[in-house]
């Protein structure tokens, strides 16, 4: 059986002459940056891609608007403080999600035009924080600021 006719873009794009933008999505970058980490593994948890160091912990785990949360984002554990200063910093962007923000994580908001460098930085920190030593020792130095 023959797929219905994409809505919108694929049409679009042939009345228009123009290609839909090729920028990867949030999910496909976020993806990107988690995997890139060494040993990082991908797997469903409660619905939604979540990202294991090695077999071991979890160091970021997605949000799609799950129970009707207003926003797609990715939770990721902090260290101490940073939940607390990331979300005084910019409440809009940062947030204490549900179930796991009462151990310091903290909630990523990635569907308002996020700083990838930053969440990029952020998901570093979280995988450096449950990595095996023998996973961290593979990862530059972090950065002396």
């Amino acid at each position: 059986m023959a797929r219905p006719p994409a809505r919108g873009g694929a049409r679009k794009a042939r009345r228009t002459g123009r290609r839909p933008p090729s920028r990867p999505g949030p999910l496909a970058r976020l993806r990107a940056i988690c995997l890139a980490l060494p040993e990082a593994a991908e797997k469903i948890s409660h619905g939604e891609p979540t990202w294991l160091a090695g077999k071991g912990k979890v160091f970021a785990m997605l949000d799609d608007h799950h129970h009707g949360a207003p926003h797609l984002s990715v939770w990721l554990p902090a260290g101490l403080g940073g939940q607390e200063a990331l979300i005084e910093s910019d409440p809009k962007r940062y947030f204490r999600p549900p179930y796991v923000g009462h151990r310091g994580w903290v909630g990523v908001v990635l569907d308002a035009r996020p700083d990838w460098g930053m969440v990029a930085w952020l998901v570093e920190q979280a995988y450096r924080l449950v990595a095996h030593p023998r996973l961290v020792a593979k990862l530059e130095p972090p950065d002396e600021a």
